[in-house]
């Protein structure tokens, strides 16, 4: 069930959900992870979620902030296409997985990006940042 249209409810979530993000420890996290994590494999991928890895923290803390914040948006807590607008950024973190993604939930949990792949498909936002994102991912790792 989603929202029809946004209220104050939703503007005071989008709002504490950019606070959180300002969170001195969530914000290098959030560095290593979107600026300086570039798996150009899946063993690049997979290796950050094993614990002696120097980003696993921070790949743990991003992935699930995001993860956690589409639920509200999965869910109808907040409303989807508002909400996306000004909160793309778990989907650069969806960017690198999800080329990868039946066997990092294979590896991983079935339930891992369940969210993140919601507001890819399911949001008019998602559908259409996915992509930029991947582009720009590739043109990163030198794919592009």
């Amino acid at each position: 069930m989603s929202k029809s249209s946004p209220d104050h409810g939703d503007a005071e979530i989008a709002l504490k959900v950019y606070d959180l993000r300002r969170e001195a420890v969530m914000r290098a996290s959030r560095d290593a992870v979107i600026a300086k994590f570039l798996p150009k494999s899946f063993d690049e991928l997979i290796a950050i979620t094993k614990p002696d890895h120097p980003m696993n923290a921070a790949w743990r803390q991003v992935s699930t902030y995001w993860e956690m914040v589409y639920a509200m948006v999965k869910h109808g807590i907040v409303h989807p296409e508002y909400f996306m607008e000004s909160n793309g950024e778990g989907l650069l973190v969806y960017a690198r997985v999800v080329e990868h993604l039946a066997a990092y939930r294979n590896a991983t949990s079935k339930f891992a990006f369940l969210n993140a792949e919601w507001v890819a498909t399911n949001t008019e936002r998602g559908r259409q940042l996915l992509p930029l994102f991947q582009k720009r991912f590739h043109a990163q790792i030198g794919r592009g």
